[in-house]
């Protein structure tokens, strides 16, 4: 090695700390983009994809668009959802019959409970998702045919055990339907109303 053959490599050294501390200025001049929790807040939620949830009907909000197909359970990589359908007149019974294990929780059944799709079920009698094992790659919401499931924007979700992110999506949907306020009624035109020109 020659004495320029070090000075060339110093420069170049010199050279390239300059360029990376420039670089690293420019960053410290701009605003902040994390936000400290909680004494700070984020207020774009536009783009955050939680959880998935169902989606109401248009006529009755507590009343999920599900079809209780299966596509979803089917498309779910991680395997976190369960959706189950009452069967041969099959309802909701009282408490102590027999449980079914779907998505790792114990729903208690009618006789008639199974997995869907069943026959003659149109609408689902559970279900339920594992947050917990979910990727949130949204192959569930891609593969239903009547877009029953979106992402939520529920960002604080927080719980002290894997129990508490075992979410019974349909009791969810009611909760959102009885707390969101009343749509107005639009009134029919009436016949003596004129259009507006």
């Amino acid at each position: 090695m020659t004495v320029s053959s070090l000075l060339a490599e110093a420069a170049t050294g010199i050279k390239s700390l300059l360029v990376g501390l420039g670089i690293t200025g420019k960053a410290l001049t701009k605003p902040a983009v994390t936000v400290l929790y909680p004494m700070g807040e984020v207020r774009n939620l536009d783009t955050y994809r939680g959880h998935v949830e169902l989606i109401g009907k248009e006529d009755d909000p507590a009343v999920p668009r599900c079809i209780a197909c299966g596509a979803c359970v089917r498309a779910c990589p991680s395997s976190c959802i369960a959706v189950g359908c009452f069967v041969g007149g099959g309802a909701s019974g009282p408490a102590g019959r027999e449980a079914e294990e779907m998505a790792g929780e114990l729903i208690a059944r009618a006789e008639a409970m199974a997995p869907a799709p069943q026959k003659g079920c149109k609408t689902p009698g559970a279900f339920i998702l594992d947050y917990s094992l979910c990727s949130l790659c949204g192959q569930c919401a891609r593969a239903c045919p009547v877009d029953s499931l979106r992402f939520s924007q529920h960002v604080y979700y927080v719980g002290s055990s894997r129990a508490d992110f075992r979410l019974d999506l349909l009791a969810r949907l009611r909760e959102q339907a009885l707390a969101a306020p009343a749509q107005p009624a639009v009134a029919a035109p009436t016949a003596d109303a004129k259009e507006p020109q």
